[in-house]
């Protein structure tokens, strides 16, 4: 039965694959799943970065008002 997924092919150092075998054998699962978890975070990581820069940029252009002014 063919899968639904979308299969992707790595090569991985032998660090990341002792890490990727520890790490699935730490929370009884597979490789591929842990990998997969494992790739999901580092996404959404990256997704914030993004995020933060865009904020970071307009950040820089915002004026703030102080807090004491704010409770006038």
């Amino acid at each position: 039965m063919p899968t639904t997924k979308k299969r992707l092919n790595i090569t991985l150092s032998p660090e990341l694959e002792r890490a990727i075998a520890a790490l699935a054998k730490r929370d009884v699962l597979p490789q591929a799943q842990k990998a997969t978890e494992l790739l999901k975070i580092a996404l959404e990581i990256e997704e914030d970065r993004v995020w933060d820069d865009i904020a970071q940029r307009r950040d820089r252009k915002a004026q703030f008002v102080s807090h004491e002014n704010a409770w006038q």
